[in-house]
């Protein structure tokens, strides 16, 4: 393989509770998420940062006072380079806080790759998280001159080494919850407004929960599992993508099911898995009366997981180019 400078996409975590605000004003500067003229959106972002300050850093707090995302993406970029071998090497990109797209690009330059390849760490595509990077990293590639030949991974809502890890998982998860286990795919929910202006986010969602539910019916003969799509993390008094997963939860404790739950677009650990599923929602399955509840992990560095990824990148420049 030719000098490959992998980038690996995702939107960071505050390294610290002093970083929480300024990382959050990030987030909602972006105009993928609030989509108004610049001043503006900044004037809402500075605002919604000085609101959320207070709450967002307790949720950091329970998790030690700041989020593993990094953490977690290095391990993932290292058994990536194990995988592929050669002379490939993986840079990290976040969205929204260190090491952000100006450092990997200007990381990504010095190293002088023969070729790039812009990999996401979001299977479903999104306007709000694919999209965004990687306009963000044309942007600060084409300021700093970067002109290696690069190819970008936009999607793969059913590559199929995730789909063997999780349905993997699941089955485990399933055996240890008994009969009759729900399973509950939980993802990152968006504002409705965002899916009505197009956003394929919801659809490639239900292709990754499709797939792990044949690959379980297929393969470890869970013909006719109980299965939901759901969606986490809404904020503010906007109308989002449902139906909800808290909801979705207290149905469960009503109909007195055991819950296997699978943060399904989420490929790391942070605060929607390690805080909202692990803490906040099991509260919520415990006051509903849910008998059992059982929270598979994110893919982390599963090695089917990484090995599809390996795929993806062998098989982003056709011809071998």
């Amino acid at each position: 393989m030719p000098r490959t400078a992998i980038v690996l996409f995702n939107l960071g975590g505050p390294d610290s509770l002093a970083a929480v605000r300024p990382f959050l004003f990030n987030l909602f500067s972006d105009k993928a998420i609030i989509r108004l003229p610049t001043p503006l959106r900044q004037m809402i972002a500075w605002i919604i940062a000085k609101r959320r300050d207070v709450v967002a850093q307790e949720i950091y707090e329970r998790m030690g006072g700041s989020s593993p995302l990094l953490k977690e993406t290095k391990a993932q970029a290292a058994a990536l380079e194990q995988a592929l071998g050669g002379d490939t090497k993986a840079f990290i990109a976040m969205r929204y806080w260190h090491p952000m797209t100006r450092e990997a690009v200007a990381q990504v330059k010095d190293w002088r790759p023969e070729r790039i390849v812009l990999l996401p760490l979001y299977p479903q595509f999104s306007t709000t998280t694919t999209a965004s990077s990687v306009a963000a990293w044309k942007k600060e590639a084409a300021r700093a001159g970067l002109v290696a030949k690069s190819a970008e991974i936009v999607e793969y809502p059913e590559l199929l080494g995730m789909i063997a890890a999780q349905a993997q998982m699941i089955d485990a998860a399933l055996a240890q919850a008994g009969e009759g286990a729900r399973v509950l795919f939980s993802a990152h929910g968006l504002p409705k407004r965002i899916v009505t202006r197009g956003d394929r986010y919801p659809d490639q969602v239900m292709l990754t929960a499709r797939a792990i539910a044949k690959l379980l019916a297929e393969s470890y003969g869970r013909r006719d599992q109980d299965w939901r799509v759901c969606y986490q993390s809404r904020v503010g008094p906007v109308e989002w993508i449902g139906p909800y997963t808290d909801d979705e939860i207290r149905r469960a404790g009503a109909e007195k099911k055991p819950l296997v739950v699978v943060p399904i677009a989420f490929v790391s650990e942070h605060s929607e898995t390690l805080v909202e599923l692990d803490m906040d929602y099991k509260k919520v399955a415990n006051d509903a009366g849910v008998p059992t509840y059982i929270r598979v992990p994110a893919l982390g560095t599963h090695p089917a997981f990484i090995a599809g990824l390996a795929e993806l990148v062998k098989d982003a420049f056709p011809y071998g180019n």
